[in-house]
């Protein structure tokens, strides 16, 4: 056993999960249940009272991160210490939406005039693309953008801009590529006029093998179709640590944006990478999203544990994936411009906390980053809530809305308000054999039928789920629910006694990928590796037309 499953206060939670009463019976006994489990914070309401907890389980729970020295950890994060201990990096994400009057110590250095400066420089370039003070080739303003990135350089731009498409403002258009397949850049450039087309790479090595690629044909394709080499410069930015090898592609020096190591791809649409949003957002509501999300950073350092809703949070999930075998968490959106939210909270948890060894080394004994899922939820109310409300499984579920839509629409937001508050009652309250005999009592069944089809209705309840509202969705809310779910991944990596920062796995797949491919192209048939791997290089490399 580890240190950590040997603890006291682990053996209590391990024994207090299997004394609960069912749900039913908490709201029951407690008509202050939903006052005593919300929290309001940074525009953001959270209940948390469908959830399997007691006050006694979150006493426990609060326990466990006191014990396990959560708070110095959260300090650690924000005062610059190395806690990304395999890379020997900083981790400050947060240091990207800080004040301008904050110091904050990186290097060595005081990084936030860097950041500051990076704002500003963005700042300009927005205004003189929006402005039209831009201009391509042939001397036309740009009219749309191409994102080019992969992972977090992709997702963040992609799925905070789509949540924020009420706020687009400044008439581009922008098209996001990550994916290498030829088809998905091909089908965006046969929508594009190169005249009018700006290029945003992404990408701190200015090699990574997707991005490059991308790169690589979308400036072929804007030689071929009229640009030259001296005039990429105005087609082609880079976000990127490599100047020198962004300058050798044609990217003047003035329009290379920094990275820094002390931010992780995952955690980086608060910096340059989240050009795109700005381009099509303006600065003044990039800022804003900044400002929420800085305002949840000071929630998240400052608030008391009992009081602190990316700590509460992260301590359910925990709850549920170490004492209840949870293996999944779902996240369902009832609006649609967060549609993309559950793919990016994805990435966030699982490369982040999908670890299997502690920070020295040690194997861990209990279960660590769930597969996060989801979608829209009334989409999903006619697929895969069949499987949480009646499945074997237990799944937790985070309900996220906001209480005002940009598009008020007749009956439209009261329906989804219902359908969202239904679920998570469903969800939690189930039904009985008694309930579903009682909803049959009048039809023209044997008492034998209706007992057997009463048994098919029966729904167990006791699933747990959070329900996450805000007024409205604004850029400021949106950066607070974005920086809640960095910092409650932070939460459960902590208390695991993990590293929430690198990600070996991923290194792992691009290295062997690249070997891969050397092999594909080369003279001679695959030998070296394993049988499978041999047979697949070899069949693709007989089968090319």
């Amino acid at each position: 056993m580890t240190h950590l499953t040997e603890s006291s206060i682990w053996q209590a939670l391990a024994k207090h999960s299997l004394q609960l009463p069912h749900m039913r019976e908490m709201f029951a006994k407690d008509s202050q249940r939903f006052e005593a489990m919300s929290l309001s914070a940074c525009g953001l309401f959270l209940d948390y009272s469908k959830n399997r907890a007691t006050t006694e389980t979150l006493e426990l729970l609060f326990k466990l991160a006191e014990e396990t020295e959560l708070k110095d950890k959260i300090c650690a994060m924000f005062a610059g210490d190395l806690i990304n201990t395999t890379e020997q990096r900083a981790v400050l994400h947060t240091a990207l939406r800080a004040d301008a009057d904050q110091e904050i110590q990186a290097e060595g250095r005081d990084i936030v005039p860097e950041v500051q400066q990076t704002l500003a420089k963005m700042e300009a370039f927005v205004d003189s693309v929006v402005s039209g003070q831009w201009r391509g080739y042939t001397g036309k303003a740009i009219t749309d953008i191409v994102s080019i990135g992969i992972g977090g350089s992709f997702l963040g731009p992609k799925i905070i801009s789509q949540g924020l498409r009420p706020y687009w403002n400044t008439g581009l258009a922008c098209h996001f590529v990550a994916n290498v397949d030829g088809t998905a850049i091909s089908e965006k450039l046969k929508l594009l006029n190169p005249e009018t087309t700006l290029f945003v790479m992404s990408s701190k090595s200015f090699g990574t093998q997707e991005t490059l690629t991308n790169t690589l044909s979308a400036k072929a394709w804007f030689l071929k179709l009229g640009g030259s080499q001296s005039e990429v410069a105005k087609h082609f930015v880079a976000v990127t640590s490599n100047v020198t090898k962004a300058t050798e592609f044609g990217i003047a020096t003035d329009n290379i944006f920094p990275m820094w190591d002390w931010v992780g791809g995952r955690y980086s649409l608060w910096s340059a990478i989240g050009l795109p949003i700005a381009l099509l957002v303006g600065m003044d509501n990039f800022r804003a999203l900044l400002r929420g999300a800085h305002e949840m950073d000071e929630h998240f350092a400052k608030a008391p544990l009992r009081e602190n809703m990316p700590v509460i949070m992260g301590l359910l999930s925990l709850w549920y994936g170490n004492f209840f075998n949870a293996q999944s968490h779902v996240v369902l959106t009832y609006d649609h411009y967060l549609r993309g939210l559950p793919a990016y909270f994805q990435q966030l948890d699982m490369e982040s906390n999908g670890k299997s060894v502690t920070l020295d080394g040690t194997r861990v004994d209990y279960s660590t980053g769930p597969v996060i899922w989801g979608g829209e939820g009334t989409n999903g109310q006619h697929a895969y809530h069949q499987l949480l409300h009646q499945g074997t499984a237990l799944i937790p579920a985070d309900f996220i809305m906001p209480l005002n839509s940009h598009n008020p629409l007749g009956e439209h937001h009261a329906q989804l308000a219902s359908n969202c508050f239904g679920q998570t009652q469903a969800l939690m309250q189930g039904r009985t054999l008694d309930e579903a005999m009682a909803e049959l009592a009048g039809a023209q069944l044997s008492d034998e039928e209706k007992l057997l089809i009463a048994k098919h209705k029966v729904m167990p309840g006791n699933k747990p789920s959070n329900t996450l509202l805000m007024d409205k969705l604004t850029p400021q809310t949106l950066g607070a629910l974005i920086a809640l779910y960095e910092h409650r991944t932070l939460v459960q990596g902590a208390i695991w006694q993990i590293n929430s920062f690198d990600q070996w796995g991923v290194e792992l797949g691009k290295n062997l990928g690249n070997d891969v491919l050397a092999r594909i192209g080369a003279p001679q048939a695959a030998t070296e590796l394993d049988a499978s791997s041999n047979g697949l290089i070899n069949l693709y490399r007989q089968r090319q037309i």
